[in-house]
């Protein structure tokens, strides 16, 4: 139970209150009275608009309903929906030309490209091995995962020569690619004096272990030890290739969490400041020793003239803070209504990172003082608008210069994907990131035309024509309004962490689509996915973009015109999205985990977070709405599927099974999710997923 003590009118959790004014507020010498009472005037302006925004929300879609329920039995009449968008404001005219006028940008995001991670911030390790996946092992990542498809399995545990020779030949293999020499391999050098460089200007330096090299932006370098295990067995004395990995990681409040109240809030706000600070360290038990995870030092080393530097050793962080829907009880407003979560989060994650911008931490994160924000979720231009306020609000009450605050749009709703160029000039000084989400935006494509008829299968959306619209006028359109050089454009998740192979096959088509950045599940498949920016020079491959695909095919509706499933069809798409959406829920509601690598139906690892349970519960309530399958075969899955997740998680001590407890709280929320998913505001889970996993948190 929260104490909560009495701020400028405002009821704030005890626990929270004192942490923003000892640890946040003191170390800025910002006086607390007028922080609050700013805060307070900053909400008495921002919380109704916020709830005005949500209303019109509802008013767009209860409008959008009633056009296709009136329309039920007829043939779809592209032009009249969309012309009834227009109509209505849910399509707004396009802006008149223009380039965004962001500054003071970092160059991981501005003028490099290589990986994106996401991190769930209430995870401490988690949030440490990302920040610091900036470098990774080549040989790492090769010799543990199945990137390499040929290499013999490793046949002890310690270290397999025969793995290793294919895990050395394949960095050798990279090397000549990436920095070819005159006349000569990589694999007939006998150290690291021997060899030319066909461009010499890509060595950069030397560093205590190796030398320091430079290839498509991106830093390599190659470790020399003639008296390691590997290095001794090498005839160069090659013991490793460092690369430089996850440029950029996303510190995420929102899809990978489960925070519901002021406890998990203010675990989350004090991890974003650990690594803020540059203090935050976590200890583990590893085979029966004690580790302690804390940040990476820079990567120092001393250039050909003789003049020492340094690289970052951490990934640049970005924070994403939680969308416009939710609110949360760790602040009551004046009229004891909870506070709407997304600007509690502007306020307090930016006063936090302004501790970097003021250069108060062990380390800096932004060396061009800017707080970058990730905000989600967000529906069109006004909403967009909206955010850029707070944001100029946030930047008054701290008294941060204009601008410092960067938002990155997570194009993931409909309403912002068919309204993208408006949405960019909303917040057109202070965007630095652009980024598709094929889930999230498959639920809203779902939900939006959930009177329409039934959607076709969730494995078809993948080749869909919305869907090919939408990753290509994301790209087109961020690139016609100048976010090369300037920000990211980026792609989404690899959801297999285990598939290396598959992703090293597949995910350089991110790159091939003009994408300057993409999302890896693991530090050792941002190592990995950095050898695709080696091959490719994003920022050439966007130079050669043709034309933006058209707002009609963006509006094309996912439907399953006469397609007439058989009873195994439905089966199987009901058990596949019934598995998916329980062995989330359960770890979610139970143990407050909101992203893990979750088994699907098939038992592949997947990591799951809400995005991936909006579209699975979305899709399950269209085919109920439209009699496609019957409540009863809706719950025969589920208790089915149950059961199967049950077996799945058979190995944790710590799991409550659902098979047999109906009416536990994880298997409430999930049937919650699909019966009423109907009603849920935008297909979104967070409403029911917050309700449940109070109750279960009550006892």
């Amino acid at each position: 139970m929260s104490n909560f003590e009495t701020r400028a009118g405002l009821q704030v959790d005890g626990a929270l209150a004192g942490f923003v004014e000892q640890e946040v507020l003191a170390p800025l010498g910002q006086d607390p009275a007028a922080f609050w009472q700013g805060f307070a005037d900053l909400l008495a302006r921002f919380a109704p608009r916020n709830r005005d925004l949500l209303a019109k929300r509802d008013e767009l879609q209860a409008r959008i309903d009633a056009w296709h329920i009136e329309r039920r039995g007829q043939p779809h009449d592209a032009d009249a929906y969309r012309a009834f968008l227009h109509d209505i404001g849910y399509l707004v005219p396009a802006p008149a030309d223009f380039t965004i006028g962001t500054q003071n940008v970092d160059p991981e995001i501005a003028t490099m490209a290589g990986p994106q991670l996401v991190v769930p911030v209430l995870n401490a390790r988690f949030l440490l091995n990302a920040a610091n996946a900036r470098w990774g092992s080549l040989y790492d990542a090769f010799y543990g995962t199945d990137a390499l498809e040929h290499a013999p399995p490793a046949r002890i545990a310690s270290y397999d020569p025969d793995r290793g020779a294919a895990v050395i030949a394949a960095g050798r293999a990279f090397l000549n690619m990436a920095l070819p020499l005159v006349d000569q391999s990589w694999s007939d050098i006998a150290g690291e004096h021997d060899g030319t460089l066909q461009d010499e200007s890509q060595f950069v330096g030397k560093t205590d272990r190796g030398l320091l090299f430079c290839n498509n932006g991106l830093h390599i370098e190659v470790i020399f030890d003639s008296t390691s295990a590997i290095g001794k067995t090498d005839p160069a004395g090659i013991s490793d290739i460092i690369l430089e990995s996850a440029l950029t990681t996303i510190c995420d409040l929102e899809d990978s969490v489960a925070a519901v109240d002021a406890q998990d809030k203010l675990l989350a706000y004090r991890n974003w400041l650990g690594v803020n600070r540059g203090d935050l360290e976590e200890s583990f038990d590893k085979g029966g020793k004690t580790l302690t995870r804390k940040l990476a030092g820079d990567k120092n080393f001393t250039a050909e003239d003789g003049s020492e530097h340094s690289l970052p050793g951490r990934s640049l962080l970005f924070v994403r803070n939680v969308g416009h829907l939710m609110t949360n009880p760790a602040i009551r407003l004046p009229d004891s209504s909870e506070v709407p979560e997304g600007i509690m989060d502007a306020v307090i994650t930016s006063a936090i990172g302004a501790q970097d911008v003021k250069g108060l931490g062990h380390y800096t994160n932004s060396r061009k003082g800017s707080i970058y924000i990730v905000k989600p979720k967000m529906h069109g231009p006004e909403e967009c608008a909206f955010t850029n306020d707070l944001f100029d609000a946030v930047e008054d009450l701290l008294h941060l210069p204009r601008h410092t605050v960067k938002v990155g749009v997570m194009d993931e709703e409909r309403r912002t994907s068919a309204n993208l160029g408006a949405c960019i000039h909303a917040v057109r000084d202070r965007i630095v990131f652009i980024n598709t989400g094929f889930l999230d935006r498959t639920g809203d494509e779902i939900h939006t035309s959930m009177q329409a008829g039934p959607m076709i299968r969730k494995g078809a959306m993948k080749s869909s024509t919305w869907l090919t619209a939408y990753e290509a006028r994301n790209v087109g359109i961020g690139l016609r309004h100048g976010l090369s050089g300037r920000a990211q454009i980026g792609k989404g998740m690899w959801a297999a962490p285990d598939l290396m192979g598959a992703m090293m096959k597949e995910k350089i088509a991110h790159l091939n689509a003009g994408a300057n950045t993409a999302w890896v599940p693991s530090p050792t498949a941002a190592t990995l996915h950095a050898l695709h920016y080696h091959q490719k020079d994003v920022f050439e491959v966007q130079k050669g973009l043709g034309d933006v695909p058209g707002l009609e095919l963006l509006l094309t509706i996912p439907l399953a015109e006469g397609i007439n499933w058989s009873e195994d069809e439905v089966r199987e798409e009901l058990d596949n999205n019934a598995q998916g959406l329980l062995g989330y829920v359960v770890r979610w509601i139970d143990a407050g985990v909101g992203c893990s690598k979750v088994p699907d139906i098939h038992d592949v690892g997947l990591m799951e977070d809400r995005a991936t349970l909006r579209i699975s519960s979305q899709h399950m309530a269209n085919w109920l709405l439209h009699g496609v399958c019957t409540q009863d075969q809706v719950m025969d899955a589920l208790k089915r599927m149950a059961a199967k997740v049950d077996a799945q998680n058979a190995g944790d001590p710590a799991y409550q099974p659902m098979a047999g407890n109906w009416e536990g709280t994880a298997f409430q929320a999930a049937c919650d999710l699909v019966f009423k998913g109907v009603d849920q505001p935008s297909g979104y889970t967070e409403p029911l997923l917050h309700q449940w996993r109070r109750v279960k948190k009550a006892g």
